[in-house]
């Protein structure tokens, strides 16, 4: 073979190994399948839009039931349901499934890279699916489903998925057919089936704060979802108490703070029935919740307000900036600090300080931002004599270890009301470079506890 043409070969197969010449394989895939009879080329093309654009990668029955929703119609006809091995086929080999997770795929990561460069694929595509959520929501076939969780959801696969995304897609592009949509499922009998799921997902909170009736409504739904169209509309209707609290005590600015929609959390606040400040049922106000999310753009907009209380502890004496060093939000904790308002060593239940968790929990940032402020001890015993030298030897966070063996305050031998010293916890853990650590300061004195 001439040696030019084992060059071209080998460089063709470079090309298509890095993905420069399978744009044209995937368009000449895509063009076939939009030249399909019948229902088939929509199949193929509502199937890829799926994939491409899921939350998440879906279950085939998931997908099924997606593609089986006829718009407009309050009906959902299972016959319409396609199989597998159909969308298979109308796909042209552009999908897969997943036999051990029995989820739907496409065929290579290179094709979602070829279908995110050429946007002009699908129309709109978050807000026709928005449309197919909704309408799948909205059917006679769910409204019978029962108010609780139980294996009668199988029957709508689909159901998971809607509930927990359909505001997700409607907050990225909002058609004029998804906003009456919505508007319709949240300002009825807003199926608390639904809820069930959305706050199943929901971060920061615990399934036994919520059951099927707890009060969580449309208003408070849009809100946590951010859809600020949907929500001002719904305040205008009247529909909703404004600052109504829902099964925690939340309100809907408090869903919005602690999602982090800043957009949502400025319209809400221009509405004088609004409490900016208002605690939920463990008293956690929107600034709480923005703080222990992490939502630095909410915090800020938050603390605008004359009637936000920064340092404002709730049922268990925690501040915002606890919540935030507990969680190693290091950019909330700098907002927060830049308040005079914010005590910065606050001891919340026990005698825990921000420095305290921050140590628990290893976050060598926090504590050095922490640090920095004279008012804060570095040594403060909590009510049973733990110090944060003690929290971060028993988690075995070294780097912190380090961090607070430097400042001269820290008593490296203070023994707690049950005689334990930081050397004991580290021992009894097997933390061997953090008694290292310690012995190598010359005042530890090993403990024989």
């Amino acid at each position: 073979m001439h040696e030019s043409t084992i060059y071209r070969r080998r460089e063709k197969l470079r090309k298509i190994a890095d993905g420069s010449e399978l744009g044209g394989v995937y368009g000449a895939a895509i063009a076939r399948i939009k030249a399909q009879d019948g229902d088939k080329s929509r199949l193929g093309m509502a199937a890829l839009l799926w994939i491409s654009h899921a939350e998440r990668p879906l279950q085939a029955d998931e997908l099924c039931h997606a593609l089986a929703v006829e718009l407009g119609s309050t009906d959902f006809n299972t016959d319409n349901a396609p199989s597998v091995s159909t969308l298979v086929n109308c796909c042209q080999g552009l999908i897969a499934i997943d036999k051990e997770a029995s989820t739907v795929r496409l065929i290579h990561f290179t094709l979602q890279e070829y279908l995110s460069g050429h946007p002009d694929i699908f129309s709109r595509p978050h807000s026709a699916m928005a449309e197919i959520c909704l309408t799948y929501l909205s059917s006679k076939q769910m409204k019978a489903l029962s108010t609780r969780l139980s294996p009668g959801t199988w029957t709508m696969p689909f159901l998971e998925y809607c509930s927990v995304y359909w505001g997700v897609h409607a907050k990225r592009e909002l058609s004029d057919s998804a906003r009456s949509l919505a508007l319709e499922l949240l300002t009825g009998n807003y199926h608390q089936i639904s809820t069930q799921f959305l706050l199943a997902r929901a971060e920061g909170l615990a399934r036994w704060e919520f059951d099927a009736f707890s009060p969580f409504s449309g208003l408070h739904c849009a809100a946590f979802f951010g859809i600020t169209e949907v929500v001002t509309t719904l305040i205008w209707m009247g529909c909703y108490d404004i600052d109504g609290g829902d099964f925690s005590g939340r309100t809907p600015l408090a869903w919005a703070a602690h999602n982090g929609h800043a957009g949502m959390v400025k319209t809400l606040l221009e509405w004088e029935e609004v409490n900016p400040d208002e605690p939920n049922n463990y008293g956690w106000t929107p600034l709480t919740h923005a703080a222990l999310s992490g939502h630095e753009g909410v915090v800020k907009i938050l603390l605008r307000r004359e009637d936000v209380n920064p340092d404002k502890s709730d049922a268990h004496g925690w501040t915002p900036l606890t919540h935030a060093a507990r969680e190693g939000h290091e950019g909330v904790v700098k907002i927060l600090l830049g308040r005079e308002e914010v005590n910065p060593d606050k001891p919340g239940d026990g005698g825990w300080t921000p420095l305290m968790y921050a140590a628990w929990f290893g976050h060598e940032e926090v504590v050095k931002i922490l640090l920095r402020r004279e008012e804060v001890n570095p040594d403060k015993p909590d009510a049973c004599g733990w110090t944060p030298l003690s929290c971060a030897a028993w988690r075995g966070h070294e780097e912190v270890v380090k961090i607070l063996l430097t400042r001269e305050e820290v008593n490296p031998n203070k023994r707690t009301i049950l005689g334990q010293t930081p050397l004991s916890f580290a021992t009894a853990n097997g933390h061997k470079r953090v008694v290292a650590l310690l012995y190598s300061r010359q005042a530890v004195i090993p403990s024989t506890i």
